[in-house]
């Protein structure tokens, strides 16, 4: 008896490993493939252990980031059959429910992009969208889709200095899809003018297998693939994998006095008032068996209840969020469990230099309402709610 092939990942992703997809413009040009994994935490089930693994190039002269001068050496390529190769970084941290490893890793590398219709690729690349970013490095810091479409790999190993301090040394891991709506690539792309805009694929939830050092672990994934080209202005942004499938977040884009911000202090009274640029919501609900498009959305930072701190002693923000339509509200507050943050310094016209710092919050929920017309939902309708929200400011271009 034949078995049932395994799922694969659905919707359009056969421009996952290319860049070219919008002409690329000197300083504001931004491209990275970027996974979240979320892990439980058997310690404490309100919280998770999460791992961030970003391959990324800037088409820029120059860009500090956090304390390492990055100058971007050699020509972005793209030979005829697609294949590129670039001056790029990975960079990487990992909070282990306890103590934020930050970096985790931060590498310099020569990297490779392509697909599975390549010449040169050694699979048989029957899946459209099957291929691979590889970076030029001593240790294998890959992830890419099998030819079959039925999984994705990731493998990461951190920097000498973070193990010594007690993170793991390294990651490999198996991410299969999960839910149809969930799992099945979101593309968007829009050009605002003058050929700036965004070129967007998303992977909302998948679910994740492998190794954490020599630990065994199972936990849920995101994804996305980006090229912006816009001048990065301030953003709250977050999501939530519910124990069910359920999938929820959220994005504000916006103006406030944090765009005159030139530090990475966790928390300002500067950030309390924004005028939002764009709201936008999403909800993939899988007991409803539908997914919902939210343009009304409210995300407002809260000073901590606690003195909870990151490792720098910063005091930990709280978010509270709601989404509505017409037939759907959400409502959350979460609080930030840590922090891991980047900073980019990057000098301008005139001398200047512009700034923005990058806050990723891996998040604990504390309450939660889902109101529709079939009743209402909270924490205690799911097994586990675990996320992560973004918070960036300053204004980089």
């Amino acid at each position: 008896m034949e078995k049932n092939p395994p799922p694969t990942f659905g919707g359009d992703l056969s421009s996952l490993w290319r860049l070219d997809t919008l002409p690329p413009l000197r300083r504001l040009s931004w491209w990275w493939w970027w996974w979240l994994i979320v892990l439980p935490d058997a310690e404490n089930p309100k919280r998770s252990r999460q791992l961030m693994v970003l391959w990324s190039t800037k088409d820029a002269p120059h860009v500090r980031v956090n304390d390492h001068d990055w100058k971007p050496e050699g020509r972005f390529h793209i030979d005829d059959a697609g294949r590129h190769t670039l001056p790029g970084m990975v960079c990487a941290w990992w909070y282990d429910g306890k103590d934020m490893h930050e970096p985790y890793l931060m590498l310099e590398s020569r990297i490779a992009a392509m697909d599975g219709q390549h010449p040169d690729w050694p699979g048989s690349g029957d899946f459209s969208g099957s291929g691979a970013v590889i970076p030029v490095s001593d240790d294998d810091l890959s992830m890419g889709l099998s030819d079959d479409g039925s999984h994705f790999w990731l493998k990461c190993k951190g920097d000498k200095s973070a193990v010594e301090n007690g993170a793991p040394e390294s990651f490999d891991l198996k991410i299969t899809p999960w839910t149809k709506a969930a799992s099945s690539a979101a593309y968007s792309n829009n050009v605002f003018g003058n050929d700036m805009g965004y070129d967007i694929i998303r992977l909302h939830a998948c679910k994740c297998q492998g190794l954490v050092g020599e630990d065994r672990v199972q936990g849920s994934a995101y994804f996305q693939k980006v090229t912006v080209q816009a001048p990065s202005i301030p953003w709250f942004w977050g999501f939530l994998h519910f124990s069910d499938g359920t999938y929820l977040d959220w994005f504000i884009p916006h103006a406030s006095f944090s765009m005159t911000a030139r530090d990475p202090r966790a928390w300002k009274l500067r950030d309390v008032a924004q005028v939002p640029l764009k709201t936008a919501g999403l909800l993939h609900d899988e007991k409803r068996g539908r997914s919902e498009r939210f343009e009304r959305c409210e995300v407002e930072l809260l000073p901590s209840e606690s003195d909870d701190c990151d490792s720098r002693g910063e005091v930990l923000p709280r978010f509270s969020i709601r989404v509505w339509n017409g037939r759907t509200q959400v409502g959350l507050k979460v609080r930030a469990a840590n922090r891991a943050h980047w900073t980019f310094d990057q000098p301008t016209r005139a001398g200047l230099v512009s700034h923005l710092t990058y806050n990723e919050y891996p998040l604990e929920v504390e309450s939660l309402t889902i109101l529709d017309e079939k009743g209402i939902r909270t924490l205690d309708d799911f097994d586990w709610v675990h996320g992560n929200a973004e918070h960036a400011w300053g204004l980089l271009h």
